[in-house]
């Protein structure tokens, strides 16, 4: 009996109909919802402090204040490529604010990949996208979010914040 419930428990769960469906923690432990968003752009980042992309966390910062009234930038250090993310939250926190200014929320370090990839980031990456879809091929890959909690484009790591391919939807 218990397999049967669990069995039919399975056939109707439904894929999230937007990101406003996850819970998450702050990199100060805190639990939030990205709901508390909503009527606002996002734009998702998978951050990591050591890495030759780290610099974006600097127009990544510049982007959220340039846009601040429609848009939240969250960055989601995640170690998931070379290590590049070693720290603990609060060392992560530091390095950011420090060497960054950086005033935008940031997750809980995640994984943005593999056997244990973060649910927000499973939705992201199989959600469709007018590029591509798939596995995070790097750090400071960036996912930006409609007012709706919608998935609009996809950005590989090398795009910049301030880029022209992310601005055009702002």
């Amino acid at each position: 009996m218990k397999l049967l419930t669990l069995i039919f428990a399975f056939m109707f769960v439904t894929a999230p109909a937007s990101v406003y469906e996850f819970k998450l923690k702050s990199i100060d432990g805190q639990e939030f919802s990205l709901a508390k968003y909503k009527g606002k752009k996002v734009l998702i980042v998978n951050t990591a402090s050591k890495c030759g992309y780290t610099p974006q966390y600097a127009e990544l910062q510049k982007l959220a204040d340039l846009y601040k009234d429609k848009l939240v930038v969250i960055g989601f250090p995640a170690n998931n490529f070379a290590s590049q993310e070693p720290g603990a939250n609060a060392d992560i926190k530091t390095f950011c604010q420090k060497n960054y200014g950086v005033t935008f929320p940031l997750s809980e370090k995640v994984s943005v990949k593999g056997d244990d990839i973060s649910p927000l980031f499973k939705y992201l990456t199989e959600a469709p996208n007018p590029e591509f879809t798939g596995e995070i091929k790097w750090n400071f890959e960036k996912f930006l979010i409609d007012e709706n909690g919608k998935l609009i484009h996809r950005f590989r790591s090398p795009v910049t914040p301030l880029s022209p391919e992310i601005t055009k939807y702002l």
